[in-house]
């Protein structure tokens, strides 16, 4: 790449740029935090709370979650901020309020192979964050379809100390699941490298 001034001279890398705090502005969109219609059959709340390392509740982090739907399959259709009422797309977007609160209504995921254990993947932007963190948020064993083998054989959980491994476990309550992101701190929640490694929100 060369700068416009300089044609012949290679342009500088511009500086890195943290999230927010004006993304509430601009990226949510009608319907993003419902993937099905609250109420409507096999809905369920996945919902929980965003916390920086003195347990502060953080009012403009942004999460957004993909996943399987409850047979497993990935979905692959076009348009995954479409809300058509019938199309599930897998795609969700929540904000975070004043206490640092958000919510999906959505689906279960089903496992995406026999024995799989299923998950929620899940994106957040923040403000102070260089870029955004990637996580998971598993089912707990005793949902449908999940046994304690699924989470005990799954990869990245059995590479994990068991006080760091129940970061990423969610808990069940009566509308769904709880999945609390903890930024920073003793429990902060494991967060993945784009290609799969850990990685920290607090060091790195």
């Amino acid at each position: 790449m060369t700068s416009a001034a300089h044609p012949t001279h290679p342009a500088a890398p511009t500086p890195g740029q943290t999230v927010g705090p004006f993304f509430h502005y601009a990226l949510p969109y009608a319907g993003d935090r419902d993937l099905v219609p609250p109420g409507a059959p096999g809905a369920i709340r996945l919902h929980g709370r965003v916390t920086d390392g003195a347990g502060t509740p953080v009012p403009d982090a942004l999460l957004e979650i993909w996943q399987a739907d409850p047979s497993g399959a990935v979905p692959r259709a076009e348009g995954s901020l479409h809300r058509d009422g019938f199309t599930f797309t897998g795609f969700g977007r929540a904000s975070t309020d004043r206490r640092g609160v958000y919510s999906f209504s959505t689906l279960a995921p089903g496992p995406t192979r026999p024995g799989a254990a299923p998950f929620f993947a899940v994106t957040v932007f923040a403000r102070g964050q260089l870029d955004r963190l990637f996580t998971r948020a598993y089912l707990p064993a005793g949902s449908p379809g999940v046994d304690a083998t699924a989470l005990d054989t799954d990869r990245l959980l059995a590479s994990l100390p068991a006080e760091r491994r129940a970061t990423l476990v969610a808990t069940a309550d009566e509308q769904g699941y709880v999945f609390d992101v903890r930024l920073q701190g003793d429990d902060e929640t494991v967060f993945l490298a784009f290609d799969g490694r850990r990685r920290s929100a607090g060091r790195d």
